[in-house]
């Protein structure tokens, strides 16, 4: 027999206290795997203005808003034009090459997918720009996010905390009520700093140890109820952590 849905309160939220009021995903290199696509477009962008990009500048930009990233490429390179202009070429070409492939990550969807099963909402919360998420969208069954944040939506991206506090504000729950998935130290960052309880999937860059965080190798064979169980024991240690902070300042 299929789970039954938990009953839900405002905008979809469930009121099962044993699971999170919602799960918010990065998506680049979380949920597809389009990393190696912007370091080749990275690359290719620079080799045709006559300059050098290595390895470690692509992995320097791994999770940064676009804006920050283009920013970066137009101060180490001879790349020409405005951060918007450099953006727009980065993303035709990550579109182009996510359409002809989507590269999902290990378990990433089926994850997604027990968690609209179970009634958990969804957001999207990813640094990309409005035309790569649809690509995501158009591959997946219609309403598989509740939301959906885009780098071009927010003015302050990641690490900054605002685009995990716009996403739980959407979903009308407190952060500390929702779960993270992040695959880099500038999501996690941004997440934590929102108070959003956060499992690092690290893929391209390690992830170090921050309060509100812990680390799994993978997503394959995780299903809701041990992400559940992170999210628990993640609440608890914060609330744990609050309230000795607040004993030590009596």
């Amino acid at each position: 027999m299929a789970p039954v849905a938990p009953a839900r309160s405002t905008l979809g939220a469930v009121t099962d206290p044993l699971l999170p009021a919602a799960v918010l995903w990065d998506m680049d290199g979380t949920i597809i795997d389009t990393e190696p696509y912007w370091m080749a477009e990275e690359e290719r962008l620079v080799h045709e203005a006559g300059g050098t990009w290595s390895t470690q500048d692509s992995l320097d930009l791994v999770g940064n808003d676009l804006r920050d990233s283009a920013a970066i490429i137009l101060e180490r390179t001879p790349v020409t034009g405005t951060p918007e202009q450099v953006v727009d070429q980065l993303l035709s070409g990550v579109v182009a090459r996510t359409r002809d492939h989507v590269p999902w990550r290990p378990g990433a969807r089926e994850l997604l997918e027990e968690c609209v099963a179970r009634g958990v909402p969804t957001a999207l919360v990813t640094m990309s720009w409005t035309s790569l998420a649809d690509v995501l969208l158009q591959a997946l069954p219609p309403a598989t996010f509740t939301t959906v944040v885009t780098g071009d939506g927010v003015s302050r991206g990641k690490p900054h905390p605002d685009p995990y506090l716009e996403a739980a504000r959407r979903l009308r729950v407190a952060p500390a009520q929702c779960l993270a998935i992040e695959d880099s130290p500038t999501g996690a960052r941004s997440s934590t700093a929102a108070g959003v309880p956060t499992v690092a999937v690290p893929h391209i860059v390690a992830v170090p140890e921050m309060a509100g965080l812990t680390t799994l190798p993978s997503l394959a064979g995780v299903g809701l109820e041990r992400l559940a169980g992170l999210w628990r024991d993640l609440r608890d240690q914060t609330a744990t952590g609050s309230a000795a902070s607040s004993a030590g300042a009596v």
